[in-house]
């Protein structure tokens, strides 16, 4: 076995520890529910844009992207942009890296590797600070609902002819959004990579922590994930490619960084 192999070992243990670690596992719950009170996750920037993630998921992000190494990545939510920042430069570390294996020399703007953002209201100074990043390039910006279907063909255009795709979900947090995105964006996501919702926290989050918001406990994006795998198992489903669609809760993720938003809300398609 090599050194390489035995830490991985070493690490899986770690990971499985941690997951079976109730009081851990209440710990980082606690610590997500007050770093809320605080607004910590509007604290960070990537690469001079607010990303509004905690690290943990920006880092998991990080992990997801190098490793299943999708050429288009569709996130719907846009805010100040960090996210689409982040996946972009991702992207651009891909083709780099590709660039370098290969012996070429990258022409960055003539990777077909690129970020779609929908948002139903972009903001014109947001959209002014993405537009003039040095990674603008690699991002498509649609305004609209994601669930309307005007915006949906769009989107269905831009990812035409791409087979390894990602897939963030982080707009409307109802559960009736979340599901009409589910039914749309899940079958998009490649097999072996992912759909990933965010913010599926608020359903163990005080009920008064979101009495100023649309959602709340028991209509959030966690009820939308378990109301869509149970009609995945139930019903069925077709993805994109025509396969069967069938998604996996990686819980591994969230056993790993301990501290998300976004607890049952890795879904890797197998």
């Amino acid at each position: 076995m090599s050194e390489e192999t035995k830490f991985a070992e070493y690490v899986r243990g770690n990971i499985e520890s941690a997951g079976q670690d109730a009081g851990f596992i209440g710990l980082s719950q606690v610590w997500v529910r007050e770093c809320i009170r605080h607004n910590y996750a509007q604290n960070f920037t990537w690469l001079g844009r607010p990303i509004i993630q905690v690290p943990q998921d920006v880092y998991a992000i990080q992990e997801l992207i190098w490793t299943c190494r999708p050429d288009i990545v569709i996130e719907t939510g846009i805010a100040h942009g960090g996210s689409l920042i982040l996946s972009a430069s991702m992207l651009a570390m891909l083709d780099y890296c590709d660039a370098l294996q290969q012996g070429v020399v990258l022409d960055p703007r003539a990777s077909r590797r690129k970020v779609v953002g929908i948002d139903i209201d972009i903001r014109a100074h947001n959209r002014a600070g993405i537009e003039n990043h040095p990674l603008a390039h690699k991002i498509k910006m649609i305004e609209g609902s994601s669930v309307a279907s005007a915006v949906f063909e769009q989107v269905l255009a831009q990812s035409e002819g791409y087979e390894r795709v990602m897939v963030f979900l982080d707009s409307n947090h109802t559960h009736e959004h979340v599901l009409a995105e589910l039914e749309l964006y899940a079958p998009l996501a490649s097999k072996g990579s992912y759909c990933v919702v965010w913010d599926t926290g608020v359903e163990d989050l005080p009920p008064d922590m979101c009495s100023n918001r649309p959602w709340g406990k028991g209509d959030n994006p966690k009820t939308a994930v378990w109301e869509y795998m149970k009609r995945l198992e139930n019903e069925g489903r077709k993805a994109r490619d025509g396969q069967d669609l069938r998604f996996e809760c990686d819980k591994t993720i969230e056993h790993k960084i301990m501290i998300t938003a976004s607890a049952d809300g890795f879904l890797r398609r197998i």
